[in-house]
């Protein structure tokens, strides 16, 4: 047997034991095991569901975002052709993300169907109605700005903007990303102090067979990874557990939202489309919680 090979089989031995030992404190404390597992699916699904809704407010506000679009009429003297032709300069401007040409007849046509009775209109013509372009933008917090860069265009007449609508969608982001964010934490810092509590019981009944261990020679790694190992296992069993239940509150939110005709407007994000991140996410957080709160757990009780 070569010595890597030795090496290897011993670390191998070194994890089997460690995890023994983490599943076998799980199982003697099984009462505050599960209390903790059940608490930290708890905090889980409710930081999950405040991501989740970060997340979707951010997809809807975008979505509205894309609807508001700018107007930018184009001067009365300019024919059809010229106008056209001012698409490529319209197109270039910083921020604008798309761009559709409207003649007058397409903008009165438009304007006739918003009446069924369409006599009084009889003696309309398009020459009351100027060609015009609307604009989608990339981000609707510069919408001011491009403003001004469109008004600057020769040959465009004004440029119709409702920048009160745009700062209200920003402001209601940024209010939603703060807050989620803010009680994201909060409850990473109230699930690692729940585990820590947790695993500190276990380290209180086994003080005296961690003081034998310290006496007769252990290091402070191999008492302390057991441990490491009882909070890792709770974290993950904590984090599998709240990635199921928040995916089937999303997927029975999904389905109202689909079914209900007052809400139609409001598209949440494909479900398939988030499933991977919305797994890694569950899985990292309850790792971390889980380290966090056996290290914090375990440390005065390697200084004796």
């Amino acid at each position: 047997m070569t010595e890597q090979a030795g090496i290897t089989i011993m670390i191998r031995s070194r994890l089997g034991y460690f995890f023994k030992e983490g599943m076998a404190s799980i199982f003697s404390h099984g009462f505050m095991s599960f209390a903790s597992i059940i608490i930290i699916m708890s905090c889980l699904i409710i930081m999950g569901s405040f991501s989740l809704l970060a997340l979707n407010m951010h997809h809807i506000i975008r979505t509205l975002e894309k609807q508001n679009q700018i107007a930018v009429f184009i001067d009365d003297e300019l024919s059809l052709e010229e106008a056209k032709a001012l698409e490529s300069k319209v197109r270039s401007t910083a921020n604008v993300a798309n761009v559709y040409f409207i003649s007058r007849d397409e903008a009165m046509d438009s304007f006739l169907k918003q009446y069924d009775d369409n006599k009084l209109f009889k003696d309309l013509t398009s020459d009351v109605f100027r060609h015009r372009y609307l604009v989608s933008l990339e981000e609707i917090e510069l919408m001011e700005q491009t403003r001004d860069s469109l008004i600057d265009i020769e040959g465009v007449a004004k440029v119709r903007v409702h920048l009160e609508i745009s700062r209200g969608f920003v402001a209601l982001r940024n209010v939603v990303s703060a807050v989620s964010a803010v009680l994201v934490i909060l409850l990473f810092v109230v699930s690692v102090f729940i585990m820590s509590n947790t695993i500190k019981l276990t380290t209180f009944h086994r003080r005296e067979e961690i003081a034998i261990m310290r006496m007769v020679g252990a290091t402070s790694s191999f008492i302390r990874w057991p441990f490491v190992f009882e909070g890792v296992i709770m974290g993950l069993m904590g984090a599998l557990l709240a990635f199921l239940g928040q995916w089937l509150l999303y997927y029975l939110a999904s389905i109202r939202m689909d079914a209900s005709t007052t809400l139609s407007f409001i598209t949440l994000i494909e479900s398939g489309k988030i499933v991977i991140p919305m797994l890694a996410s569950f899985l990292s957080v309850g790792l971390l919680v889980g380290v966090g709160g056996s290290v914090f757990a375990i440390k005065n009780y390697l200084k004796l």
